[in-house]
């Protein structure tokens, strides 16, 4: 009777394993497509079997397993924050490719060639009047193409720093969540495989920011070093980063547009060692690409060299030549002015001398000798320059906006073909991971079939146990009555 009622606790121990492995087995088959699931695996124990102490065997449920492979996460990491910064750095170039047209129908190109063949129709006919005022048309068309570039870049900039400002702020508010599933492991929940996905999947959409180390702790809570050296967080402690805009206390321009600057909790500027993932893309947009056009502190911009020296050219050519010999011979007057106190804006403030007229322009070069279209020849000659006083940086005004649209072009160019390498990168990470973890539908039913015969062949065992019991009980009561 002893031996009968131990098969049957012993039989009823092994159902409940049993159910613990369809339990599991149905929950890896519901999470099959949830964001960081890891495969769970239910381990059975063989019990103690050793008839002579009464230990009568068997199985019962171990510990649910994860197969979870770490270096398969942080694989996948470490291609998507190239990927995020590739991404970023395609959508940034684009908006800002979109101001520089180099096919010259539009723009700066368009118009710049529109002035240089008005100066060389004036120079064919320098008392044409019609030739003349074409000119200051085509000279305003000019000057309008410069602001408008300038306030495109303008605009660009400012959508950067509001990029800057939100990735900053969603950087903070995944290292939040993660700080919260920190408290929840801390609170008991060490083994949860929920918790456990969602910590997994949180990490990975924090990998497209910046570029991170997470190390899991032994009470399983996930610490986030920035770069592997800036704390994001420990434990249940949050450390949280935020973006500034400053302006070098050495800067030559003083009235140039500031710069980014990332700094730790602590106020440190660390903004040097983020380059990669969505925000480093965007530091090295407003910190490195833009000023080029623009200008900071140190440098003036490649669109206001260029604004400022063709200006500066024309007007001194201009004011160099006679409107008439007179007497007295009576001097031309400059054609375009600018900011002259902000080097950073010349692009934005440059316009028409609202003083001038048609009348006043100097077609004359009084030599000697003298050259009554002297002046005018000259300006057309800033098309294919024979002077180093009418280049800029040792090529023509074409070439130099050239190089400007080539400069951001060729980046956008190498961002696209480093978006669609990084694109296959990850997708094989991901692969690789799903194969290391990830939940085979197919396995899945192999073991629900295998396990629910199992269960249904140790139910039957037990009704069979139980009905014997019943009747050695019966057998029993008859023989003692």
């Amino acid at each position: 009777m002893a031996n009968l009622l131990a098969t049957l606790v012993n039989s009823a121990t092994t159902l409940s394993a049993y159910d613990q492995v369809l339990q599991v087995t149905q929950n890896n088959v519901a999470n099959a497509s949830t964001p960081g699931y890891a495969r769970q695996t239910q381990t059975l124990e063989a019990m103690p079997f050793d008839p002579t102490r009464g230990d009568a065997g068997g199985v019962r449920a171990g510990t649910a397993l994860s197969s979870r492979d770490e270096y398969a996460e942080q694989a996948v990491r470490q291609q998507n924050v190239l990927l995020g910064a590739a991404t970023q750095s395609v959508n940034s170039l684009t908006s800002l490719q979109s101001y520089f047209d180099v096919s010259g129908s539009s723009g700066i190109p368009y118009a710049l060639n529109n002035l240089l063949q008005a100066f060389s129709a004036w120079g064919q006919t320098p008392n044409d009047a019609n030739a003349r005022q074409n000119v200051i048309n085509q000279a305003s068309d000019l000057a309008g193409a410069f602001q408008d570039a300038a306030n495109g870049l303008t605009t660009v900039t400012q959508d950067t720093d509001q990029q800057l400002q939100q990735t900053t702020a969603q950087i903070n508010s995944l290292v939040g969540q993660l700080q919260q599933f920190n408290k929840d492991v801390m609170g008991g929940d060490h083994n949860d495989s929920g918790l456990d996905a969602q910590v997994h999947s949180t990490l990975e959409q924090l990998s497209q920011y910046v570029n991170f180390t997470a190390t899991k702790q032994p009470d399983g809570t996930v610490n986030i070093m920035l770069n592997g050296q800036t704390p994001l967080l420990i434990e249940d402690r949050q450390y949280q980063i935020a973006c500034n805009m400053v302006q070098a206390p050495d800067a030559v321009y003083a009235n140039a547009p500031p710069l980014a600057q990332i700094t730790a909790s602590d106020g440190t500027d660390i903004t040097a060692g983020i380059t990669t993932g969505q925000l480093g893309a965007l530091l090295t947009m407003r910190n490195s690409m833009l000023p080029g056009y623009i200008g900071d502190g140190a440098q003036q911009g490649d669109l206001n060299a260029m604004a400022q020296q063709f200006a500066d050219r024309v007007n001194q050519l201009l004011t160099s030549g006679n409107i008439s010999d007179g007497p007295p011979a009576q001097t031309g007057v400059a054609l375009f002015t600018y900011d002259a106190a902000n080097p950073t804006n010349v692009a934005g403030s440059l316009a028409i001398n609202p003083a001038i007229s048609a009348s006043q322009l100097a077609a004359i070069d009084p030599g000697p000798p003298e050259v009554s279209n002297g002046i005018a020849l000259t300006l057309s000659g800033l098309a294919n320059p024979t002077d180093s006083a009418d280049e800029i940086q040792g090529e023509s005004f074409t070439a130099f906006y050239g190089d400007m649209a080539s400069r951001v072009g060729n980046a956008l160019s190498e961002a696209t073909d480093q978006q669609q390498v990084q694109q296959s990168a990850v997708a094989q990470a991901q692969n690789l991971r799903q194969q290391a973890s990830g939940v085979d539908l197919d396995q899945e039913a192999m073991t629900l079939v295998q396990f629910q015969q199992a269960y249904e062949a140790n139910s039957r065992l037990i009704s069979v146990l139980d009905q014997l019991t019943a009747d050695v009980i019966n057998i029993l009561s008859t023989v003692t009555g």
